[in-house]
């Protein structure tokens, strides 16, 4: 039936557009004090690059989720509706999931890098001048 395409349409797209900005914003605003770190506390640049990272989920996720948007079932019945929509939004709930923990892996993985220079750097030492 072609209503019930419509309704499930209609039922999946806010559900994926306010499951992707929920996890971003609780993604994004926890992860600025990781950024800061990151940068050594220079602010701005963290801010610019927490947001930067921000859009690139919004798009990345959205994009997805609108590409996958399509029900190919025939939806005869509320039932077969209500089973093709959990099937559509676990699918997009697990990839975005996926998503969360990378970005994650990516925030951790800066901070460590950025532990390694900050620690480097205290035992730098200036090789002696010859002839000095």
């Amino acid at each position: 039936m072609k209503d019930l395409i419509v309704i499930a349409y209609l039922v999946y797209l806010p559900v994926v557009i306010l499951l992707t900005l929920y996890v971003a914003h609780s993604l994004f605003r926890n992860s600025l004090v990781y950024m800061k770190d990151i940068f050594n506390g220079r602010d701005e640049i963290a801010v610019a690059t927490n947001t930067l990272f921000k859009i690139g989920f919004y798009l990345l996720n959205l994009g997805f989720g609108l590409y996958i948007l399509e029900i190919t079932r025939h939806l005869e019945t509320t039932q077969a509706a209500i089973e093709a929509l959990s099937v559509k939004i676990g699918g997009f709930s697990i990839y975005l999931g996926l998503m969360l923990f990378f970005n994650l892996y990516l925030f951790f993985r800066g901070k460590k890098v950025a532990r390694q220079k900050r620690i480097g750097a205290q035992f730098n030492v200036q090789p002696p001048v010859p002839g000095a």
